[in-house]
């Protein structure tokens, strides 16, 4: 089904003006060029009130793209930390327990919300999975999408000024590889990791199918030494403007004071759950010998996709990363309803 000519124009704009941002990001060698610059140029327009919308259609085929370059980062060695991971893993649901003690008061004491949509607000879950169950408890849905989608945008903004600015991390910010040049069989094996990757997802009722699923297959292809393969520079840049631009549209229509305040709301609960992640970040340094910055990655409050790409751009253990992240979702989202119905009972 086509979309008619006044509904492509407002996605057609969004997508150049997230490619000018990615762009000028780029020109100007910021952290993350092409995803931050795409969300920063199209959340203005979206909160100043321009005609701009976000390709949601294509998402989830550009989801899949930065799944697959994500796999292709699980080398046969991974294999050799996993029982190391596995004792790191423990202390991943004390962080979270501990961001649940610290945001959902937060939200609920500073931000003055009811108890339930600070408890969904505050939770470190995916944004859809929050929304759909928060409202299923009573929730409201508004503050909750404002809080993680900010929190999102805080938590890579932040990140990345930090690995940049004073890690000295480039951070994304080198040349652009214009090359779309692959051997014939490494590409048919990436796309099939690609689309048998979605179906899989949905099969099997992954959290973020269309990113997991093909992660997962990708994953298993280079873990086996069959493929040692990456999508092409060009398209992950492109999958990352796509990105950012739907991220950045999603703020279209908000009213600047509801957004004013929920900022500030986000930017106070996306620092104290950073705090908490370098405290842990350092005991999983100490105890596990996991390096700090990789283990601030795993654990910040970020979307999936955004920190791997932030740990591939600094060389750090994707597989370590995007392995704690899904954990995080999965803790959280069969978690956080069960204990929302403990302390309603009680």
């Amino acid at each position: 089904m086509t979309l008619p000519l006044s509904q492509l124009l407002p996605h057609a704009f969004g997508l150049a003006l997230g490619a000018a941002g990615g762009l000028t990001f780029w020109t100007l060698g910021l952290p993350l060029p092409w995803m931050l610059g795409a969300l920063t140029f199209t959340l203005i327009a979206a909160v100043c009130g321009a005609p701009v919308a976000g390709p949601n259609r294509i998402r989830p085929a550009v989801v899949a793209v930065i799944g697959v370059m994500l796999g292709a980062r699980f080398a046969p060695e991974v294999l050799g930390h996993v029982t190391l991971w596995a004792g790191s893993l423990a202390l991943l649901v004390a962080y979270l327990v501990m961001v649940g003690l610290v945001v959902v008061p937060f939200y609920h004491f500073a931000g003055r919300l009811d108890w339930p949509t600070a408890y969904f607000a505050g939770m470190p879950g995916g944004l859809t999975e929050m929304i759909e169950i928060g409202e299923a408890k009573g929730a409201k849905p508004e503050p909750i999408i404002l809080a993680h989608s900010l929190r999102i945008v805080i938590t890579i903004a932040l990140i990345a000024l930090w690995f940049r600015v004073v890690q000295g991390h480039s951070v994304g910010s080198g040349a652009v590889n214009l090359s779309l040049a692959m051997e014939w069989h490494e590409a048919a094996l990436l796309l099939s990791a690609a689309l048998l990757g979605c179906l899989m997802g949905h099969a099997l009722r992954f959290p973020a199918p269309t990113f997991l699923g093909p992660l997962a297959l990708s994953a298993g292809l280079h873990l086996t030494g069959i493929s040692e393969a990456a999508p092409p520079g060009l398209l992950v840049n492109a999958a990352q403007i796509v990105l950012g631009t739907v991220l950045g549209c999603r703020f279209r229509g908000m009213a600047m004071g509801a957004l004013g305040r929920a900022a500030v709301l986000s930017i106070g609960s996306t620092v104290l759950s950073l705090a908490l992640a370098l405290v842990f970040a350092l005991a999983l340094s100490r105890w596990f010998g996991i390096g700090l910055e990789q283990g601030i990655l795993a654990l910040a409050p970020g979307g999936l996709t955004e920190m791997g790409l932030i740990a591939l751009a600094i060389h750090a253990d994707v597989a370590f990363v995007a392995l704690n992240h899904v954990v995080r979702i999965l803790v959280v989202i069969v978690a956080a309803p069960l204990v929302f119905t403990l302390l309603r009972r009680r």
